[in-house]
C-alpha cells in the first residue's frame, strides 16, 4: 500500500555544527510526530554527536570546516560557482531518489537552484540578521582589514565597501544559476542567504527590528540543540561554592583563544566547565577547570552562572532560554551580528576575538556575574508548530 504521508527532506550544509543540528532537531520532531516521512541529507562529519538513528539518511558532501573558516577569516566569498554547480547535481540526485513534497535547507545555498529545477517547494532555516528586511548595522568581523587599520578605521572602510562586498558574495550563485539557465537570485549576499519559497527565521522576533515582511518570511523561534553525549565523570564532583562558568567556542569560534581564556579564569574565584568541540588541545591543567570534548548544552547552561561562547545564535539562544548571562567572543560576521542583537537587548557582553585579553575577559566576567539579566519569554517549541502548519498547507 502506498503511503499518503507527506515526504520532507532536510539538507544541511555541515560547515558548522549549528546547521546540521537545527535540521536534526526539526527533522526528529517531524519524524516522532508520525505524520511524515522524513530524510536528512548531510555530510557525516558530525555523526559522532548527532543522533539520527530513526531518520532516513543521504550522504551529502560539504566543503570542509577548515575551508569555510579560512574563507571567512579572509573576508572572501565562501563558494565558487563550480562548487555550487556540483552541489546542485548532488541535491538533485537526493531529490530524485526521495521525491519529497517539501525541501528544508540550512545554509545549503544551492537549493535555491535545485528546488527550482525540481519544481518542489523549498524552505530555508536562517537567522533574521541575514534578512534583506532586517534593520541592522554590520560590525566588521575579524578580517585582515582590522589588523592593518585597527577596528575604528576598518569599520568605516567596511561600511563604505559593504554593498560591493555583498554583491561580490552573490556572484558565485548567480553564475551557477546561469549555467542551469535560470534567472539570477539577486545581487546581494543577504538575498542569496535567504532566498527560498519560504524563509524561516530561527530567532526571537521581539529582539529584531524589521521592515514589513512578505507573507513567506516567518519567525519560527529558536531551534535548540544539545550534543547527544553523557556528562563526564567529573560532573558529580563540581564544587558548588563558587560561580560556575561554561566555556565553549563551538565548532566555528577562534579556538586559539581557549588556552588564554582558561588560564585567565583559573586565577579567578570560579569553577570552569569547558567543551572544546575537539578543536583545541589543552596542555595546562588547573584545579578549578574541568574539560571535555563535548557537553550537552542544555545541561551545561542550566548548571552555569555565566557562559562564554563565540556569540553564535545556537548557544546565545540556549542561554536566553535559561536566563543566563553571556559573554560573546565573535570572530566571523554571523557571530558578530548575533552578539550585536544580544548587546542591543542589554543581555550580554562583547569582546572582539581580535582584542581578547586576560584583562578584558576578567573584567567582563566580574561585571557579568554581578548583573543577572531579566527573564525573557522564549517559546522554542514554536518552530515545530510553524513548520507543521507550513507542510500541511502545501
Amino acid at each position: 500500500m502506498i503511503s499518503t504521508k507527506k515526504r520532507v527532506v532536510f539538507f544541511a550544509e555541515t560547515v558548522t555544527l549549528a546547521h546540521i543540528a537545527r535540521c536534526m532537531v526539526v527533522a526528529k520532531a517531524l519524524q516522532d510526530s508520525g505524520k511524515y516521512i522524513v530524510a536528512l541529507a548531510a555530510d557525516k562529519r558530525f555523526d559522532g554527536i548527532i543522533d539520527d538513528s530513526t531518520i532516513i539518511r543521504f550522504q551529502l558532501s560539504s566543503i570542509s570546516c577548515e575551508q569555510f573558516a579560512a574563507q571567512l577569516s579572509k573576508g572572501n566569498a565562501i563558494y565558487n560557482s563550480d562548487t555550487l554547480v556540483n552541489y546542485v547535481n548532488d541535491d538533485l540526485a537526493v531529490i530524485d531518489h526521495f521525491k519529497p513534497d517539501l525541501i528544508i535547507g540550512d545554509f545549503r545555498l544551492s537549493l535555491s537552484i535545485s528546488s527550482r529545477l525540481a519544481n518542489i517547494p523549498y524552505a530555508t532555516i536562517t537567522n533574521a540578521y541575514w534578512s534583506p528586511y532586517a534593520k541592522v548595522d554590520y560590525p566588521i568581523p575579524e578580517i585582515p582589514l582590522t589588523e592593518f587599520f585597527g577596528v575604528s578605521v576598518a569599520q568605516k572602510l567596511f561600511d563604505l565597501a559593504r554593498p560591493l562586498v555583498f554583491w561580490l558574495h552573490s556572484l558565485a550563485l548567480n553564475r551557477a544559476c546561469k549555467k542551469f539557465r535560470l534567472p539570477p537570485v539577486a545581487s546581494d549576499m543577504r538575498e542569496v542567504y535567504t532566498h527560498a519559497d519560504y524563509t524561516l527565521y530561527a530567532d526571537i522576533e521581539s529582539l529584531f527590528s524589521m521592515k514589513p515582511l512578505p507573507k513567506n518570511h516567518l519567525f519560527i523561534g529558536p531551534v535548540l540543540w544539545s550534543a547527544d553525549v553523557e556528562v563526564p565523570a567529573w560532573w558529580a564532583t563540581l564544587p558548588e561554592n563558587k560561580p560556575i562558568i561554561f566555556v565553549t567556542l563551538g565548532s566555528s569560534g577562534d579556538t586559539r583563544l581557549l588556552p588564554m581564556i582558561l588560564e585567565t579564569l583559573s586565577k579567578l574565584a570560579v569553577t570552569v566547565i569547558c567543551a572544546t568541540a575537539q578543536k583545541s588541545s589543552l596542555k595546562s591543567d588547573y584545579p578549578n577547570v574541568f574539560v571535555a570534548d563535548f557537553l550537552p548544552a542544555e545541561v551545561a547552561v542550566k548548571k552555569a552562572d555565566l557562559v562564554i561562547c563565540n556569540g553564535g545564535s545556537p548557544m546565545v539562544y540556549q542561554c536566553l532560554v535559561e536566563n543566563k548571562a553571556v559573554i560573546g567572543i565573535p570572530s566571523n560576521l554571523d557571530q558578530y551580528l548575533m552578539t550585536a542583537v544580544l548587546i542591543k537587548a542589554n543581555r550580554g557582553y562583547l569582546i572582539r576575538a581580535g582584542q581578547a585579553s586576560p584583562t578584558s575577559i576578567a573584567q567582563a566576567v566580574n561585571e557579568a556575574l554581578s548583573h543577572k539579566p531579566l527573564p525573557l519569554t522564549v517559546k522554542p517549541s514554536l518552530a515545530l508548530e510553524k513548520i507543521i502548519s507550513l507542510i500541511d498547507a502545501i
